[in-house]
């Protein structure tokens, strides 16, 4: 078996994906073949990962393939593709990202998902997957390509519907969101062993529709009943996701800092102080990128030091989805797929990514039907995946009005600053993103 990673300069990523599978007696005489345009992040992955190999019994084989020009031999061949890529990174893209938009009084947490930092992030990344596209079709056309890059459904929905390459988007915070809520709340996590929960929308707003114990007992009425309490504390992080649940019934996947910038309720300029009310960490993402940059250079020097740890399989979706389809094996996963087979979720529409569960075999990976969603969720999520859609037309057309269409009707930009306005900024970020981007006509 083949598996490429794109993008392995994100070594700590790498690292998860690439050891879980070491960890797998299916999966650990693979070829790992590493691709990405930093050689010195390449190397970097590549020293890891090669103790790591011999550690786990010097199983398999680690290859590495830098530079577009070598992209072709990297997938060759390849039975799957993890797709891990930033493009532009932290600085410059990011930092225009959230520069730009603030100079006209738009603020944001990650801007990796929707908002304006979500849009032109997919309007610089999609040419990317389109090219790594077509050169799958020509050289790995059955590989399934697992995607893990933000903005996911943008992404994921764009591979989906405009190339013929099977794609699966994967996200970590399906696993936790119910391990979360019951931490935040104070409930007893036991209560979690033998649950039956179900979980389905979109990606970073999927809902937890159904939670009950072991025995069938409904665990939402103790849930509601503790969201007051916690909206009274201080110094918690997932108010805004508990206030979801009081005003819209149900928790969502995650994180509050994300999710208070997906709406039009909690970062508002003419109200100040909802900011501290709900404990909003403005320009949460550039904070985190500092850190990671130079908490990977102090941990990259420990592992030179002193070796690398000995890695232990992660609750990521990659190796599991991996192993289930080489064996043959069922094994379920909260996936992002496209809603079609008659929609998966049937009040959202057919060329929306959604995120629901999904059965994985030796036949791939299948989406399960879930019905309708509660009217209030359905209507939460659409208002982010107008913005999807038309950032996804915008990407495949060129034209430079869909760009705008997708910022007037992010709800968070649309209810802070006016049409002219909001033209202006995207002119203005698509200039300071340069090359980043294709030309809009």
């Amino acid at each position: 078996m083949k598996l490429t990673f794109m993008g392995a300069g994100s070594t700590v990523f790498a690292r998860n994906v690439i050891g879980d599978c070491m960890c797998s007696e299916v999966l650990r005489d693979s070829v790992f073949a590493l691709y990405d345009i930093d050689g010195e992040r390449l190397e970097q992955s590549r020293v890891i990962l090669e103790a790591m190999r011999k550690a786990k019994g010097g199983y398999g084989r680690i290859e590495c393939y830098l530079g577009v020009e070598n992209r072709k031999a990297a997938l060759k061949g390849a039975d799957f593709v993890v797709n891990a890529i930033q493009v532009g990174l932290y600085d410059p893209c990011t930092i225009i990202d959230f520069e730009v938009p603030k100079k006209y009084g738009l603020r944001q947490t990650i801007a990796d998902t929707l908002g304006i930092g979500g849009i032109m992030r997919a309007l610089r990344t999609i040419p990317v997957l389109d090219d790594f596209a077509k050169d799958m079709a020509e050289v790995c056309p059955d590989a399934w390509f697992l995607n893990y890059t933000n903005p996911m459904a943008m992404l994921s929905g764009f591979m989906q519907r405009y190339t013929p390459i099977k794609t699966v988007g994967l996200c970590h915070s399906v696993q936790s969101c119910t391990k979360g809520l019951f931490k935040s709340l104070d409930i007893d996590e036991k209560l979690l062993e033998g649950r039956k929960e179900l979980i389905a929308g979109i990606n970073h707003m999927g809902w937890l529709l159904e939670i009950k114990d072991k025995d069938g007992n409904d665990l939402y009425p103790m849930i509601r009943s503790k969201c007051d309490a916690y909206m009274e504390r201080t110094g918690v992080i997932n108010k805004v996701r508990i206030d979801y649940i009081r005003n819209f019934g149900y928790y969502c996947t995650e994180s509050g800092e994300h999710n208070a910038e997906y709406n039009m309720f909690y970062i508002k300029s003419k109200y100040p102080e909802l900011i501290e009310k709900y404990e909003i960490p403005l320009d949460e993402y550039p904070r985190r990128c500092i850190r990671q940059i130079e908490g990977w250079k102090k941990e990259y020097a420990d592992m030179l030091e002193n070796g690398v740890k000995d890695h232990q399989r992660s609750n990521e979706y990659a190796s599991r989805i991996m192993e289930a389809m080489v064996t043959n094996t069922p094994f379920e996963i909260g996936g992002n797929v496209l809603n079609t087979n008659n929609g998966l979720i049937t009040n959202l529409p057919a060329e929306a990514c959604v995120e629901v569960p999904c059965l994985v075999n030796g036949h791939g990976i299948h989406g399960c039907h879930v019905g309708a969603l509660p009217v209030q969720c359905a209507a939460m999520n659409m208002t982010n995946i107008n913005v999807q859609l038309l950032t996804i037309e915008a990407a495949v057309t060129k034209k430079k009005e869909h760009i705008y269409q997708a910022a007037m009707l992010d709800p968070h930009t649309g209810s802070e600053l006016d049409i002219d306005t909001i033209k202006k900024m995207v002119d203005d970020l698509i200039e300071a993103h340069g090359d980043y981007l294709p030309k809009y006509h």
